[in-house]
């Protein structure tokens, strides 16, 4: 048999999410790791193939950028689920809640009064050196006060099997379309699986969202017009940009296809003529959504749209401005923002974190940059972060000089040990390392994806789950099994 998982090789002073070395599978793991191990060599090799097959068959393509351009690639799937027992489910998914209120909260807050910032609980020269907050937002007031309707906080698991929020994904995140394709490729390559197991469904995000972004219209007595606005083609994301439009029975439209009239509503050109636009889920960053506001040489958005927007006649999600809290040394005050708005500890802890925009903390990290991970405050995708342990001594020397002529904009945390969970790799079963982003849904009432998209770091002990640098991704399981 290919699977023995008596010789399954865990990583030593990791939290592997199927397997304790001491006492084999986990129990919300036994029947997957059970099954798996019936399987002989031949019929694990096809249903890989079979989901190599299924992929391309869908389409679920991504896009890396190479200096030579951009290049679409079939999606990286481990067939192996990664699995998460319900009671331990149950209460991330709380803590995600209380940490996406609070930080709709502060948004708003720092949008209107900034009773934060005179209260002293928030430093007004972070607020001041945000290159995410907008002026052009102040005193707009978005519908239900929710400014982030859509948030993606990513999680990792330490060597005692604490979870920990690593960041918050407020602007435009991405990866759910993945989560759900993923579900679906699995069904097609373990169907009996789901049979014997309360394995948690995920399928129901798309008309969730939908009716979240119904919510938001400011003709809310009528049938809201919604569209999905994209980049274009040669986004990275476009893949999901069509996919979530096709899934909600939407349009999918780009910044050309829309107007702005003399009575500040959005209009959509049609064969038919002009159209409404109620709700724009927007896949556009910020600076590209306006000309008239932002970036006069953008044209990707609409003219006049912050104007309708600020006036209440189309309602747009995520709001602009909404990622003056996706910012990593932000971030390091989120147990500070929910104490202050909810009066409440949080209930996912935040990674320990050094700011180098303090002198003592600054200290600390330039004299420890071998063991720390280092981040700048606003890239994302892995890009821009100097892995401590793993970097040359010329790339120490670097990041020092960056953190010293920036240091508003560095933050350090330690190297965990993340999690690892068995990927079939080259026909044998190994360790490798994983985060796991849910996705969380704000409107009248607010929605957690029954887990989340799992990604995975193909590489042999990388620590760089990130597609565009070679990593994967993986089925995520919330399984129930009390009473089963």
């Amino acid at each position: 048999m290919t699977i023995e998982w008596r010789s399954y090789a865990a990583t030593d002073n990791t939290y592997d999410e199927l397997i304790d070395r001491v006492a084999g599978p986990r129990p919300a793991a036994g029947t997957l790791c059970g099954y798996l191990a019936s399987l002989s060599d031949e019929e694990l090799r096809g249903r890989k193939l079979a989901a190599e097959l299924a992929i391309l068959v869908m389409g679920i393509t991504f896009t890396v950028y190479t200096e030579g351009g951009s290049i679409d690639r079939a999606w990286p799937f481990d067939i192996v689920p990664r699995i998460i027992p319900k009671s331990e489910w149950d209460r991330t998914e709380a803590g995600l809640k209380q940490r996406v209120q609070a930080l709709n909260l502060f948004i708003d807050d720092l949008y209107h009064e900034q009773k934060i910032i005179k209260d002293g609980v928030f430093p007004a020269e972070v607020l001041a050196q945000s290159v995410n907050f907008r002026p052009q937002c102040m005193g707009v007031s978005p519908r239900h006060g929710i400014w982030a309707h859509i948030c993606g906080s990513d999680l990792v698991r330490d060597k005692d099997g604490t979870i920990y929020v690593l960041e918050d994904n407020l602007r435009v995140p991405s990866g759910v379309s993945y989560m759900l394709e993923n579900r679906v490729v699995t069904k097609r390559v373990f169907p009996e699986l789901f049979e014997y197991q309360r394995i948690q469904p995920v399928d129901d995000y798309a008309p969730r969202l939908y009716d979240m972004l119904v919510s938001l219209s400011p003709r809310p007595g009528d049938n809201p017009t919604v569209v999905v606005l994209t980049p274009g083609i040669y986004n990275s994301a476009y893949f999901e940009h069509s996919y979530l439009a096709q899934q909600m029975g939407v349009e999918l439209v780009e910044g050309s296809d829309l107007e702005v009239g003399e009575d500040d509503c959005v209009y959509m050109r049609t064969i038919e003529g002009l159209e409404r636009v109620d709700v724009i889920y927007r896949r556009i960053d910020d600076l590209f959504l306006d000309p008239e506001a932002f970036r006069a040489d953008s044209a990707l958005g609409v003219k006049g749209l912050m104007r309708a927007w600020s006036k209440g006649k189309v309602a747009l999600a995520n709001a602009p401005g909404a990622g003056v809290a996706d910012d990593k040394v932000v971030y390091t005050f989120v147990p500070q923002i929910i104490k202050y708005y909810l009066d409440q500890d949080a209930l996912i802890p935040n990674v320990p974190s050094y700011l180098c925009m303090q002198e003592k903390d600054r200290k600390h990290v330039l004299a420890n940059l071998d063991k720390l991970v280092v981040k700048p405050a606003n890239e994302s995708g892995g890009y821009g972060m100097m892995v401590g342990p793993h970097a040359s001594s010329s790339e120490r020397k670097r990041f020092a000089e960056l953190i010293q002529k920036d240091p508003r904009n560095y933050m350090a945390q330690p190297t965990l040990s993340i999690s690892t969970s068995p990927t079939l790799c080259d026909g044998q079963m190994e360790p490798r390392h994983v985060d796991l982003r849910p996705f969380i849904l704000s409107g009248p009432t607010t929605y957690v994806t029954t887990g989340g998209l799992t990604r995975v770091a193909l590489k042999k002990g990388s620590l760089v789950v990130n597609s565009s640098q070679g990593g994967g991704s993986k089925d995520t399981w919330i399984v129930d099994t009390e009473g089963f």
